[in-house]
């Protein structure tokens, strides 16, 4: 890839320049940003990578070999229109906007290379976790450089594009959970009288201990799980708190809603 362009400049499309950039994958020089309106945040992310900035005659489109869309859903069409006459036959596509069809983006910008993949913020720092489906004209070479290009921001799962909505909730929306449920702990430890620096730093260490035990031991949560709890024990009596109060089933209810959310996104677009 000599030339990456992104379409959009928000939170999802740093995410990815910094891990990219971060990770050697391309040269800061041979990735490029535009978007609607926001000057500042476009010099913002230049002066922060070492980026470049797409002129106003729009000419990076000219020979861009990767065209990366990342606005927000509903300005997908427009930024399509806008950007369609100026794309080679060649130049692919890689969308990371959430609810997006494959096919939406073929009826955009015509027939062309297209994966839809759905990252997580956490690709800043290389961590993401991210499902990614491709269409049939995408060849065995691109599909090599796209699965390298989101390996360098993390793990990566080729999958059905269907199958997409509930990546998108699980993984897509997963790490908002995870903070949501580190900001209940803090806030809990907090009213016990642990001091918020003690409390933010155990609640890091236990949740990264705990996600490098299912991964470098390959057991079962479940079993994770029933090996720290002693009978009539603390752990015990705190899970039986979580299940009186259904946490089971609100986790559930999350992922179906935010699977709905992404499905909706999809059938709008």
């Amino acid at each position: 890839m000599k030339k990456i362009v992104f379409i959009g400049a928000g939170s999802m499309a740093e995410a990815v320049i910094a891990g990219i950039v971060k990770q050697g994958v391309i040269e800061p020089q041979q990735v490029y940003v535009m978007n609607k309106s926001d000057d500042e945040r476009l010099i913002s992310l230049q002066n922060k990578y070492g980026i470049s900035i797409v002129c106003k005659n729009k000419e990076a489109l000219k020979t861009a070999d990767l065209v990366v869309l990342a606005t927000k859903p509903k300005d997908i069409h427009q930024a399509m229109s806008d950007i369609r006459p100026l794309l080679t036959t060649q130049a692919a596509v890689l969308s990371v906007i959430a609810g997006v069809s494959i096919e939406t983006i073929e009826n955009g910008l015509g027939t062309r290379p297209v994966a839809r993949s759905m990252p997580n913020t956490s690709a800043t720092i290389g961590k993401s976790a991210t499902g990614v489906a491709m269409n049939n004209a995408v060849d065995e070479t691109l599909r090599k450089h796209v699965l390298g290009l989101l390996e360098a921001i993390g793990l990566v799962k080729e999958v059905e594009e269907d199958d997409l909505h509930a990546v998108t909730a699980l993984s897509g929306s997963g790490p908002a959970y995870v903070y949501y449920l580190a900001e209940a702990l803090e806030e809990a430890a907090i009213a016990k009288g642990i001091s918020k620096d003690v409390a933010r730093s155990l609640i890091i260490q236990t949740l990264e201990g705990a996600a490098a035990m299912m991964k470098e031991t390959g057991t079962e949560p479940a079993e994770l799980r029933k090996n720290v709890t002693s009978p009539n024990g603390t752990t015990e009596a705190g899970l039986k708190a979580l299940e009186g109060r259904l946490f089971k089933e609100a986790i559930g209810e999350c992922i179906d809603k935010a699977t709905a959310r992404s499905r909706e996104l999809g059938a709008q677009s």
